[in-house]
Formats: C-alpha cells, sequence, structure tokens
C-alpha cells in the first residue's frame, strides 16, 4: 500500500523497508530505509489539518525566507515528489510527505534534564527569532482558534448547559475550579484583544519530541511545522512549562506526582531568553509566567469541556479519563500558582544573566532545588 507512495517520491519500493516511527498523537509516521538513505514519510491527518495546503505553503514561504536570510540553519522541509509538489494523494489513506532523515539525531518523549529543557526551549526561541523580521501576515492559520482561551471557556460554558446532570454532577469540583481561575481569561483579554503584544511566527506544540537532539543531546532543530503560524509567544512558553514542569503526564492519576520542578523551569527560561530576550517587548516578558497559567489553565478546560461532551473529541480508553485529565491539570495549575513567587525570581535572575550569558551552562551536572 505504502510502495506506490514511495514510488511518487522517486524511490524505488524494492530498496527500502518501512516501519512506523514516533509517538505523534495527529500524523501517522513512518521511518523509510535503505541501504544508504534514511526518510520519514508521514500521513497528513486532515480530519485536524482541514485544509492541508495551507501547511505547504506556509513551510514554502518561510523555507525561502530563511534559505535567503540564514542558510545555515537546519529546517527540515518535506521533499518534492516526482511531479514537483510536496504532498502525494493515496487513494485509500490520504495525503503523505516524505522528509530526509537527519542521521545521528534523536527524539525524546520527556524532560528528565535541566540539559533537555534548556536546548528544547533555547531551539524553539531561536526559530521564532530568526523569524522576527518575517511579515506573519504572509502566513495562514493552519488550525483556526488553536490556542483561543477566549474561545475554549465558551465552548466549557456551552458544555456546562447541554450535559446529563449525572456528568455535572462527577465534575462538580473541576467546574468550581475553572470559574475560580476566571481571572486567567481576564488577564488573556487584556493582552490579547488590547493587542499589547505582537503576533510572531510560533510553533505552537513544544512538546519536547518536536526538537531533534544529538547523541550529546545538544539541540539540533524544530521539527513537526504543520502548526507554525501566527501566534503570541505566550503558546510556545506556556506548552513547555504545561509539559515540561512536572515529572508526570496529564495521564497521571496520582495527585503526589504532579509538581512543578523548578530547576526545570529554570532551564526554561534561561534557554528561551538565550534565544528571544532581545526580541520580546517589555510587556511580553512581565507575562513569561503567565504564559503557563494560559496554556494549563486552558488544556484543563478543554479536557474538562470533552468530559462533558460524552468524549467526542479527546476519546477516552476508560471511563471518566477526560475528567482525570483536567483534575491532572487543574493540579498542576495550582502548584504553579503556590510556586509564583519562586518562579518570579527565577525569572528576574534570568533577566538579569542575560547581561552576562556565560553565567549560566547547562551541562547536566548542576541541580537546582524544586523546594
Amino acid at each position: 500500500m505504502l510502495n506506490s507512495v514511495l514510488i511518487k517520491f522517486g524511490l524505488d519500493p524494492a530498496e527500502y523497508s518501512i516501519q512506523p516511527f514516533g509517538s505523534g498523537l495527529i500524523n501517522h509516521t513512518f521511518k523509510v530505509t535503505g541501504k544508504s538513505e534514511e526518510f520519514i514519510l508521514q500521513q497528513i491527518n486532515t480530519a485536524v489539518f482541514k485544509v492541508p495546503g495551507i501547511i505547504e505553503k506556509n513551510i514554502t514561504v518561510l523555507q525561502e525566507y530563511l534559505n535567503k536570510h540564514y542558510p545555515d540553519y537546519s529546517f527540515i522541509a518535506p521533499l518534492p515528489t516526482i511531479y514537483g509538489n510536496f504532498m502525494i494523494e493515496h487513494d485509500a489513506c490520504g495525503l503523505f510527505r516524505l522528509f530526509p532523515f537527519v542521521k545521528r539525531s534523536k527524539t525524546l518523549d520527556a524532560v528528565s534534564s535541566e540539559k533537555e529543557a534548556f536546548e528544547a526551549s533555547k531551539q524553539f526561541g531561536r526559530l521564532t527569532s530568526l523569524l522576527k523580521d518575517f511579515e506573519v501576515g504572509k502566513l495562514e492559520y493552519t488550525i483556526t482558534d488553536f490556542h483561543n482561551l477566549k474561545l475554549r471557556f465558551g465552548q466549557f460554558k456551552s458544555a456546562t448547559q447541554s450535559a446529563n446532570k449525572e456528568r455535572l454532577d462527577e465534575a462538580n469540583g473541576e467546574i468550581k475550579e475553572a470559574y475560580r481561575f476566571h481571572y486567567i481569561l481576564q488577564t488573556y483579554n487584556q493582552l490579547i484583544e488590547g493587542n499589547k503584544i505582537p503576533l510572531r511566527v510560533i510553533h505552537h506544540d513544544t512538546k519536547i519530541s518536536n526538537i531533534l537532539f544529538d547523541e550529546e543531546e545538544n539541540g539540533l532543530c524544530v521539527i513537526d511545522l504543520d502548526t507554525l503560524m501566527p501566534g503570541y509567544y505566550l503558546s510556545d512558553v506556556g506548552d513547555m512549562m504545561r509539559s515540561y514542569l512536572s515529572p508526570s503526564t496529564e495521564e497521571e492519576t496520582d495527585p503526589s506526582k504532579i509538581y512543578i520542578r523548578k530547576n526545570i523551569f529554570n532551564a526554561i527560561c534561561r534557554g528561551y531568553l538565550s534565544a528571544m530576550g532581545s526580541v520580546l517587548t517589555e510587556t511580553e516578558l512581565d507575562s513569561f509566567i503567565f504564559s503557563g497559567e494560559m496554556i494549563i489553565y486552558m488544556q484543563a478546560l478543554r479536557f474538562l469541556t470533552d468530559f462533558l461532551n460524552q468524549d467526542v473529541y479527546y476519546g477516552a480508553k476508560y471511563p471518566g479519563q477526560n475528567l482525570v485529565r483536567s483534575k491532572n491539570q487543574f493540579k498542576l495549575l495550582n502548584e504553579y500558582e503556590r510556586s509564583k513567587d519562586q518562579l518570579e525570581q527565577l525569572i528576574f535572575m534570568a533577566k538579569e544573566e542575560l547581561l552576562n550569558p556565560d553565567k549560566y551552562i547547562p551541562n547536566g551536572k548542576h541541580h537546582l532545588s524544586n523546594s
């Protein structure tokens, strides 16, 4: 089945093997291995990316810009087909793209060290920094309202009005939490509707698995560029806060295992600011901690909304899974809020050290207190 796809990329299927690859949830990914060449074959999820041609357009114009202004940057763009385009439609399986496989590189599924967090945040910051002068209006939205907190809160409110009594009763505590943290939405509205921070080219999906590392765990570049589109830097930093700070993921059922690793927060600050510190406006810098509040809160709302809506979006492998996920995110948000004074101190030190970047060299050997 996939052999016919390879042919359209100019590859002889007899010379290559195809195996599932990676842990991505949106697109299905395969590694294509030959005697001297390796590739990544990816199927685009058109249920999520409803107009996949926009992805191709965005990546093409960004690649042209980076090739012109920063030719040494590793921008992992799709390879052309034998017809000159970058996507192939298979009647039975949908759309596919082919990427070069970067040799001696690897991805990680979770953050286990300060160095990993530093390198990842630095790479995400670096890409946005290189694109700081790119005309954002040339890009289209591959997913509309992806990180629109106002919309997500509205969807939550609608779900509370249409949910059955059993689920409303079961989620009563989380519904109260959603309203208790409503001030986060108010701050969001002030920043966005007040145009207090600029639109930038933002990745929007800054989990650690979207960074390529070398064998010594130095960051190489950003991958999975489908959500590279206009947005606010809050999205990238906030998503790192949400997915890096706790040693446990949103699937954790033991609340005691959900806490803030302040040494990882420290590394995120220094990594991102080492690339973006001179680019961010004063208001953006002042909103650094808010980015974590915004994204954690939004994800808590999304899981809760899906539970109230009978698990129609994320699905559930067991009864109440989305409620567990929402409880998990509200626990993370409460831990984040309790840590804010200490996090503010770390941000202050990170800003100060921008004047002397040699003061912080992540080597994986030093440790900062999590208390």
